[in-house]
């Protein structure tokens, strides 16, 4: 028996890996974070396959969960939002299955940064603008931040932060960041990346705030922050330039 761990993606549920979508369809037991997987992927699961939805669960029930299919013989497909790389909550569920004996295994998944950015059609990364992408947070109650890692640590880099979970602290993230940045920095909030109900409010340090109060967002969004949302007038990259000689093009430069 074997719980297999797939990242589920960001929503749509074609944006899935075609290895997560096979082990869906091959488990005969689906557990699924009911609040934020969409429940198109569960068409994936095979007749009469058991399917239990894990939003009201606590830790406690859902390892149980693990351990009646352990009895049956029954494999496990596990889905978490986006990838599993970063705040999926995998790593306590994997520490109980050791605990028993029990195998798993991970599939990764496109995550939400991902989608989001392919929603504003921007490459988050730009020569000579910004050549880093920071993906964090802000505290919450479900998990604190170190004392070291703050939005005005990060920010100082002048890198792209993909700020997950903090709508909620829109106002700490514009104050944290507007010295830095400065107030017309390109913002852009993208609302459940990939689901139907996917939208986006474009902004800058100095408007977001005003627009967001404006369309609320409750929950399920990622903040951009950085000049390359804006970026049109910069250098292109060596890459492609026709004097640019590496060793798979394979042709005289000249």
């Amino acid at each position: 028996m074997t719980v297999h761990f797939i990242g589920a993606g960001p929503g749509a549920a074609d944006l899935i890996t075609v290895r997560g979508r096979d082990l869906i369809a091959r488990c005969p037991v689906c557990l699924y974070a009911g609040s934020i997987v969409s429940p198109e992927l569960l068409q994936y699961c095979p007749e009469g396959a058991r399917i239990v939805d894990t939003a009201p669960m606590s830790l406690d029930e859902i390892e149980a969960e693990y351990v009646k299919a352990a009895e049956a013989g029954h494999d496990v497909a596990r889905l978490h939002s986006g990838d599993l790389s970063v705040w999926s909550a995998v790593a306590e569920q994997v520490r109980r299955l050791e605990k028993h004996g029990l195998d798993y295994t991970m599939t990764p998944g496109v995550p939400a940064f991902a989608a989001a950015a392919a929603t504003l059609g921007r490459e988050l990364t730009i020569p000579a603008v910004a050549q880093s992408l920071v993906l964090t947070r802000v505290s919450g109650r479900a998990s604190p931040m170190p004392n070291a890692e703050t939005l005005a640590g990060f920010g100082a880099t002048g890198a792209t932060l993909a700020i997950h979970l903090a709508i909620h602290a829109l106002g700490q993230v514009v104050e944290e960041l507007t010295p830095l940045y400065g107030a017309d920095c390109p913002v852009a909030i993208v609302v459940k990346a990939s689901w139907p109900d996917e939208r986006v409010i474009r902004g800058t340090l100095a408007d977001i705030e005003a627009k967001v109060a404006a369309d609320p967002i409750e929950r399920t969004a990622l903040i951009f922050v950085g000049r390359t949302l804006g970026a049109t007038d910069f250098r292109e990259s060596s890459l492609y330039d026709a004097a640019y000689q590496r060793r798979f093009r394979g042709r005289d430069s000249r």
